[in-house]
This record gives C-alpha cells, sequence and structure tokens, in this order.
C-alpha cells in the first residue's frame, strides 16, 4: 500500500492485514499476559482487544446506551465499554470476536478507513511493548495513520500538543511542523503523537530532550 492517496479497498486491505497478524499474537500469549497493563493507563490488555473488536462493528444503538451509562463522555464510554466487554468473555471469546472482524469494513460514525488502520496499528503497540514483544509496524501504514492523526482537529490534538517541534521520519517521506527537530522512524512518531510517550526512548533531535523534560516534570 502506498501512503500516498490510497484507495479505500488499499486500507481495509491493510486493516484485515493488522487483525490477523494481532490475532496470531494473542494466540500465543499466556492467560496471565491478558491481564497485563498496557500502555493505555488503566487498560489490560483484554480492555484493549475488547476494544479493538467493539470499534469493528459498534451499532448506534449500543452507543448512546453507552453514553447515557457514562454520563455524555466519549472517553468514558469508550473505556467502560471495553472493559465491561472484556470481563464478560473469556480469552478465547475475545479471540475469536477479533478473528470474525478481520474481512469488517466498518467505521463508526464520525470516522474513516484510516482511523480504523491507526487504531489497529497504536493498539498493537500497546499490547505488544508491556509485554516484551515485537510487532512490526509496516511503513506505509504507519505513514498514511501519522498523516491521519496529524490532519484531526480532535481527539489527539497532535498539531497544537507539538507546536514548535519539526517531525521528521528517517525511513519515509514524512515531515510535518516546524521548530526543535524530533527524528526516527514513522511508526515511532506514531505513538509519539497518539499519546505514547515511551516512543521518546527510540527518537532523537534536540527536541527529544526537552520532551522528555517536560514529561518527568509532569510526573513529579
Amino acid at each position: 500500500m502506498s501512503p500516498e492517496r490510497p484507495s479505500a479497498d488499499q486500507i481495509w486491505n491493510a486493516v484485515a492485514t493488522e487483525r490477523a497478524s494481532l490475532v496470531e499474537l494473542l494466540e500465543a500469549l499466556p492467560p496471565a499476559a491478558w491481564d497485563h497493563a498496557s500502555l493505555c493507563a488503566g487498560w489490560r490488555v483484554r480492555d484493549v482487544v475488547a476494544h479493538v473488536v467493539l470499534s469493528a462493528h459498534a451499532e448506534i444503538t449500543t452507543i448512546l446506551i453507552g453514553l447515557i451509562r457514562a454520563r455524555g463522555s466519549v472517553d468514558a464510554l469508550i473505556r467502560d465499554s471495553a472493559v465491561r466487554h472484556a470481563d464478560e468473555r473469556t480469552n478465547e471469546q475475545l479471540v475469536t470476536e477479533l478473528r470474525d472482524t478481520i474481512a469488517a469494513r466498518f467505521t463508526p460514525i464520525g470516522t474513516t478507513p484510516a482511523d480504523r488502520l491507526m487504531d489497529l496499528l497504536v493498539h498493537g503497540q500497546d499490547i505488544a511493548v508491556p509485554l516484551g514483544l515485537r510487532r512490526e509496524m509496516p511503513i506505509a501504514a504507519a505513514h498514511l495513520a501519522a498523516t491521519r492523526v496529524w490532519e484531526m482537529g480532535t481527539s489527539f490534538r497532535a498539531r497544537k500538543k507539538f507546536g514548535g517541534y519539526r517531525l521528521i521520519a528517517t525511513d519515509t517521506d514524512w515531515a510535518v511542523g516546524a521548530g526543535l527537530r524530533i527524528e526516527g522512524p514513522v511508526a515511532d512518531l506514531l505513538l509519539l503523537i497518539t499519546g505514547r510517550d515511551n516512543a521518546l526512548n527510540q527518537l532523537t533531535g534536540e527536541g527529544v530532550a526537552q520532551l522528555i523534560s517536560r514529561r518527568d516534570r509532569s510526573r513529579r
């Protein structure tokens, strides 16, 4: 898949590939790994899997009921629905449900096929990294996802959060922003702009030290 103006079919094929490879990873996990903390604060591995499953076929009625339960908070809706779904299913059932979504071409209201691809790429790392597993992220897919995140005006607010920085991929023709340089593989830049600070360890440039200092101050 080329990251430059791919067709919807190409994006959906990339989504299916990511889902299938995630199924393979999950099938090999020991039982204890499912309750391990993911990179998403407060989310277990099983909660992340449940979220990926739900995002592949969410129905408007389910969404509305969830919003009522979450008192109108979309973030609370996403987390609560994932945790509830994960708690009601075994590891094997979650794997089966994910396998059943491989060919699904559904996008929740307000999202695009590129959002589904980005979600899978990032959440795949949310699962793999804390477990010490290496999960390769296709460069073209990461390029497309990073572009989508940067262009989004809501959710991650990457343009605002990284104002004053120049993000430059070293493995593909992707560069955004202006200011202090932050360089590295586009997969790590994607993780950075979606809020995964662990990616800073894989990046270089004068902007990295500043971001690490800012992160450490916020944790004190």
